[in-house]
């Protein structure tokens, strides 16, 4: 069905074996962190101050790399001042599918773009299970975001480990049905996040993580979409280095509360992902 590289591949094995190949031209690596609900407003502050002091960092690295990071709604306003300059990008875990109208409590896209975010987190596990998110809610919340110049961040993954053919067929539902709501040439990022595998002990096997984002991304080609995929689900410090070549980056949780973990995973995937030297 799908391509399956040795799970004791090295990244240089997968990008040059040409089964999978390395992000397109154009395509570079993305890393995003999600903060969920874990920071107060004091603690948000001193973390994006952290990240900020990533910039030199991220301006030495092999290769350039994209990083944004999803707080809570209220700290939006933290991000915008403490991240300005750094070309570090910011957004929300969540928004609301209507621009206008009597929604209490929601946040329009709209909204969103006027505060200087980029990306949106639509269709978490989470959301779905505890809020009752739909297919459709994901579809139409993606469209919103793209409607609004933003880029949607489309989570995606099967509930249990059922095997990796099941969690191809139970993704690609979830993704094509979000994808539905955005047009040709939209710029999305689909979170490949198996939820078995979201604040376990370790990642998803990573020959199982392979198989599904190739599949992804034969179905982002489809749909005449400008998308990345990125992996998420106890994602860290050496995970990126076991899906180089099938992946375009992580997205990351409480790991990257300690900014050292973060910076270690940007510079893996920097190196993962630099231009292979030319044979002479």
């Amino acid at each position: 069905m799908n391509d399956v590289i040795p799970e004791n591949a090295t990244p240089a094995a997968v990008r040059s074996s040409g089964a999978l190949g390395p992000p397109e031209a154009g395509r570079r690596p993305v890393v995003g962190v999600s903060l969920k609900l874990y920071f107060g407003l004091a603690a948000t502050r001193k973390w994006l101050a952290d990240v900020a002091a990533l910039r030199d960092a991220l301006a030495e690295l092999p290769r350039p790399v994209d990083l944004f990071v999803l707080p809570a709604f209220p700290a939006l306003a933290d991000a915008r001042e403490l991240l300005a300059g750094t070309g570090i990008a910011y957004g929300a875990q969540d928004v609301h599918w209507a621009e206008t109208g009597a929604w209490t409590g929601e946040v329009s896209a709209g909204m969103l773009a006027e505060t200087g975010a980029r990306y949106v987190e639509v269709g978490h596990a989470e959301r779905r299970r505890h809020f009752g998110e739909t297919d459709a809610t994901v579809a139409a919340k993606a469209g919103a975001v793209t409607r609004a110049g933003l880029v949607p961040v489309i989570c995606a993954g099967e509930r249990h480990d059922a095997g990796t053919e099941r969690a191809v067929e139970e993704t690609l539902t979830q993704v094509r049905a979000a994808l539905g709501g955005t047009g040709p040439g939209s710029q999305v990022i689909i979170a490949y996040e198996p939820v078995w595998a979201i604040g376990a002990r370790e990642p998803a096997p990573a020959r199982h993580v392979r198989t599904v984002a190739t599949a992804i991304g034969t179905c982002l080609r489809d749909h005449g979409v400008r998308g990345r995929v990125i992996y998420g689900g106890t994602a860290g410090p050496g995970t990126f280095g076991r899906l180089a070549g099938s992946v375009d980056g992580l997205f990351l949780g409480r790991l990257a509360h300690d900014t050292g973990n973060l910076r270690r995973v940007l510079e893996e995937v920097a190196a993962a992902t630099a231009p292979l030297p030319l044979r002479s």
